[in-house]
């Protein structure tokens, strides 16, 4: 189990790394996270939902995701409220205290989850979450220490130099824990170090003598996971190309941004996050309204931010706008919420853009989904993560023609469309498609890019990590 000296420390990407390392070695590799908090998921084939670092991770050690690899997910939909997925369903949305009030229960499908992988396995690499260190969360844990425990799987301990205070956060990790929780640590690595690392070997000196853990490596920072789909919304950022310039303003609960990577990766385009406080760019060739975890509360902040008239003058210069999922129902005529599903019962007025009205009612749909783009003819797939209902207009304009039927919607002129469907962006077709609309053009093969990254990763911690001894304590167990 890696787990962390704190968050967004490296763990997802370290783990995808090794997912791939080990694979590479001839074995059996799946990936697990006991407990996830994210708004980035992905559908699994068994119709539900896991983090997207899981799916990353899974795709790395070769294997389709399952929500087994993610077994309790939580996505924000509040400041202090989320909604609990158990084994890929929604189980209920819930405050902090609340959900620590119930999470001790859930353990039992965790475990349940951990043997289901463990019997077809022979390496499991299990990521935590947060860090150990945060002992006010300990009673009850199932995300760090109380699994390790529970399952009885031993840890590494993972710190980030590059946020500085790396001696002081190990020394500080093993300060705090109780005896049984630092014994189930059996050593620590420093991740993301910039330079020559043998400089660093007084430091490891200095840990391994104050905490009596070995060393497992030194990490250098690894430019390829810029590459990779980032999970939490800290990696979120604008792109360094030149050229096309795509707006995407960054929504309060914004969710499934991994739909911007493909388009962040092409050296021709500008892709800007818009800052909240920043007016959308009145040189943008298209602004991409993306997922939203709450879409009535990001909506109104959306046209509070002054946002709503920023796009309507857009589109009034000939402008594209593409709406996903969330962003969809915010182009309609109205969204409501009749159930309460999102926060108290409302309706609100949508952004007009889309002749389509959206009711945040029924079950949750969560699926994989295939199809045609109906404008270019080409074939799409993706998945789909959603609350709610979206009818009217003329579904002779769907944007996506799916397994299931008609899908989202596209303006009369064309220049305007919104879908449920995630992950378009991911087709090198239908984005070559969608540029050369905006004057553009494709530089990226993006799925191949991915995996070159991952081979990459693998070699990396093949050359800095002892995996020879971390197998070994795997093996152990």
């Amino acid at each position: 189990m890696v787990q962390g000296t704190g968050s967004n420390v490296g763990k997802s990407v370290i783990v995808a790394g090794l997912c791939r390392a080990f694979a590479r070695r001839g074995l059996t590799v799946l990936p697990f996270k006991p407990q996830n908090m994210s708004n980035n998921a992905a559908a699994t084939v068994d119709g539900g939902e896991i983090g997207r670092a899981q799916a990353l991770q899974a795709q790395a050690a070769g294997f389709e995701p399952s929500v087994h690899m993610n077994p309790v997910l939580l996505k924000p939909q509040t400041d202090i409220g989320s909604q609990v997925v158990v084994q890929g369903k929604v189980l209920d949305t819930l405050d902090a205290r609340a959900y620590a009030a119930r999470k001790p229960e859930l353990l039992t499908p965790v475990l349940d989850s951990f043997s289901a992988l463990e019997a077809a396995a022979d390496l499991i690499l299990v990521e935590g979450a947060g860090s150990p260190a945060e002992i006010n969360l300990r009673a009850g844990d199932i995300a760090n220490m109380g699994f390790a425990l529970a399952a009885e799987v031993p840890a590494v301990l993972c710190a980030d130099i590059d946020r500085g205070g790396v001696i002081a956060s190990v020394v500080g990790t093993h300060s705090v824990l109780e005896a049984d929780d630092r014994n189930a640590i059996r050593g620590y690595f420093i991740n993301r170090f910039r330079g020559d690392t043998s400089l660093f070997d007084g430091g490891l000196k200095e840990i391994s003598d104050r905490t009596g853990w070995p060393s497992f490596g030194v990490v250098p920072w690894f430019d390829g996971a810029r590459d990779l789909p980032a999970e939490d919304v800290l990696g979120l950022s604008s792109g360094s190309g030149d050229g096309v310039v795509i707006a995407v303003p960054r929504l309060g609960r914004i969710a499934n941004f991994d739909d911007l990577d493909p388009l962040r990766m092409e050296p021709g385009v500008d892709l800007r996050i818009v800052e909240p406080g920043t007016p959308l760019p009145a040189d943008a060739d298209a602004v991409i309204l993306p997922g939203s975890k709450a879409t009535i509360a990001d909506l109104e902040a959306f046209t509070a931010e002054g946002w709503a008239t920023d796009l309507h003058a857009h589109v009034r210069r000939g402008g594209w706008v593409v709406g996903l999922c969330g962003g969809f129902q915010m182009l309609g005529k109205s969204v409501a919420d009749p159930d309460g599903v999102e926060g108290p019962p409302s309706s609100v007025a949508g952004l007009g853009l889309l002749d389509v009205e959206t009711v945040l009612a029924g079950r949750k749909k969560t699926r994989r989904a295939t199809g045609v783009h109906r404008q270019s003819g080409i074939s799409v797939s993706g998945y789909e993560i959603h609350m709610g209902v979206t009818t009217g207009g003329d579904w002779n304009r769907s944007m996506v023609w799916t397994d299931t039927g008609a899908d989202g919607m596209v303006s009369a002129d064309g220049t305007i469309m919104g879908t449920y469907m995630h992950g378009l962006f991911g087709s090198d077709a239908f984005r070559a498609w969608f540029l050369e609309q905006l004057g553009g053009r494709s530089a990226v093969a993006y799925e191949a890019r991915v995996e070159a990254a991952l081979d990459g990763l693998a070699e990396h911690l093949e050359q800095h990590m002892d995996l020879d001894a971390l197998h070994a304590i795997a093996k152990a167990r």
